[in-house]
């Protein structure tokens, strides 16, 4: 028995180590955005994210048939496509508008965005503390959108309109995870996310391709390394950490570390790409992640039902 529960134990601390890494590494999705979209347009820069997230996601692809009927293929496709294309190109397109620290903290609304959804869409009730949350985050994400805090007048600096488009994809990444949810449900959460960004890819690639011709070759090294750590680290290898971590330990408890996200993202643009936050948005910021963090530490929360994000 006792041989048991130490294997138990073991197996749910890697459970939490293989959460927080993914939390972590998330938080960095933005800041290598940042550096590749020095030379590239941020459409370009999501197709070559997702293109190298394929090249991880690989093996699933070519050992795991999918399994999905007609009707659940038509639901993988609508999360695809809500997914990958619109909700990465609006969130990019808002970092290209945005800095860093200021996209980072705004992701921080997603645990609340994902509570009002099941509120809605599962008839769940919000009680007193998810309203409370509610308001606090859109409260902070309101400070952090007109607190600015960023160098001002340069090109690099915030804006409400890059502000804004993240926070838009957030509410497109519940309307994924909602879809998602259904396909969870008869089928493992690493074929569907795998088999859900090769699909989102290909019609990404369409829209890239048609929109903006193809993307460039000749560039740093330092946009390939950019590119590379996007898609293998920040999409391919999270997604593997968070789903296998997620066999571990409880959800409930996994969740509390996609707060990491928005911490360590806002501080790689600070410490590395001279962002600053002014007093209004480091306390928005703040504001933001106590909700998200009182959401996903409590018993029954569902602020992060299958977060499956990049």
């Amino acid at each position: 028995m006792l041989a048991v529960s130490t294997h138990t134990r073991s197996r749910a601390a890697l459970g939490y180590i293989a959460c927080a890494l993914a939390g972590g590494i998330w938080g960095t999705g933005f800041f290598f955005g940042k550096v590749a979209m020095r030379e590239m347009s941020s459409a370009h820069m999501v197709l070559y994210r997702f293109l190298f997230a394929c090249i991880g996601m690989a093996p699933i692809l070519l050992l795991r048939r999918p399994g999905l009927n007609l009707r659940e293929w038509r639901i993988l496709l609508m999360a695809s496509f809500l997914g990958v294309p619109l909700q990465f190109l609006l969130q990019f397109a808002g970092l290209a508008r945005t800095t860093v620290s200021h996209a980072s903290l705004m992701v921080g609304t997603l645990p609340v965005v994902l509570a009002v959804g099941a509120s809605i869409f599962s008839h769940e009730r919000l009680d007193r503390i998810g309203w409370a949350a509610l308001i606090t985050s859109s409260i902070g994400a309101a400070l952090i959108a007109f607190g600015g805090g960023a160098h001002s007048g340069k090109a690099d600096a915030s804006s409400l309109a890059g502000d804004l488009l993240v926070v838009v994809s957030m509410f497109i990444a519940l309307g994924w995870i909602l879809l998602n949810q259904r396909l969870l449900r008869n089928h493992s959460p690493l074929v569907v996310t795998a088999y859900g960004i090769a699909t989102g890819t290909v019609m990404l690639a369409i829209w890239v391709f048609s929109t903006e011709g193809p993307p460039p070759i000749h560039i740093s090294g330092t946009a390939w390394l950019a590119l590379a750590a996007s898609g293998l680290l920040c999409t391919a290898s999270t997604t593997f950490l968070w789903n296998w971590g997620l066999t571990q330990v409880p959800a409930s408890r996994a969740g509390v570390f996609l707060n990491l996200e928005p911490i360590i993202g806002s501080l790689l643009g600070i410490a590395f790409l001279s962002e600053r936050l002014g007093p209004i948005a480091w306390f928005g910021g703040a504001m933001i992640v106590g909700a998200a963090f009182t959401l996903t530490s409590r018993p029954g929360s569902h602020a992060e039902e299958e977060c499956l994000l990049a």
